[in-house]
């Protein structure tokens, strides 16, 4: 039987829109003080700007835009210490970093990854969308389209990184880009799905629930970033 007495309590704090490198920023200070037992465990949620990261494993020429698109789009580029090839972020995306751990939950980071699938798959259908795995690929698909995709580090055991979920996502920026790596498949959004736009609060307080429940938590205490800090 796992030990649960530490991984009960789950801080989260919402980052609204913030750059990508302050994101960064917080999550390795965070990593620090999780590994030290500083803090409980934390997700972050957040929005973006426009950004492109390249995991560990990403290729170069799935960057499709140039210097000079880049610039016109207004779009950041960062190399980042994630599994998985390149995605983008930007407004209308959630994005949760969770800094967890998995020493007082299970040690595996496969079901770990699995278990980040399932909180999508969970909100999906809170919002009457039937989604699932692909055996191939790692994140959250509708059919052929994906939806929301995942990628971590894990470093003594202490959680990095996590999802990006489509929600109004701006979809044509994943033009610029072979997401994932995958070139012959589509990415979609919860926007686009329902035909409508979605409020992403709405959508983040689902993905807690969520997230409370696929990770067996029992209590959830919202921060902001300066009561985090202080």
């Amino acid at each position: 039987m796992e030990n649960q007495s530490t991984f009960k309590e789950l801080l989260v704090c919402n980052l609204g829109l913030i750059d990508y490198k302050s994101a960064w920023d917080i999550q390795l200070e965070y990593h620090e003080k999780r590994r030290n037992n500083l803090v409980p465990d934390i997700l972050f949620l957040c929005e973006h700007p426009n950004t492109y990261t390249l995991g560990k494993v990403a290729q170069k020429e799935n960057l499709l835009y140039n210097e000079k698109d880049l610039k016109e789009k207004n779009i950041d580029v960062y190399e980042i210490d994630r599994g998985g090839d390149i995605t983008y972020h930007g407004p209308g995306q959630v994005v949760g970093y969770a800094i967890l751990n998995l020493e007082n939950w299970k040690k595996d980071t496969h079901l770990y990854l699995r278990s980040l699938e399932e909180v999508i798959i969970k909100t999906n259908l809170n919002y009457g969308i039937n989604s699932s795995r692909n055996e191939k690929f790692t994140g959250v698909w509708i059919e052929n389209r994906k939806i929301c995709a995942i990628g971590i580090k894990v470093s003594r055991w202490i959680t990095m990184h996590g999802f990006a979920y489509n929600v109004n996502t701006q979809l044509n920026l994943f033009e610029g880009i072979i997401p994932c790596g995958i070139s012959d498949k589509e990415v979609t959004s919860l926007q686009k799905e329902l035909k409508t736009k979605i409020d992403i609060e709405e959508v983040k307080m689902k993905v807690i629930n969520n997230f409370k429940m696929i990770f067996e938590y029992s209590n959830i205490t919202l921060k902001s970033i300066d009561e985090l800090q202080n």
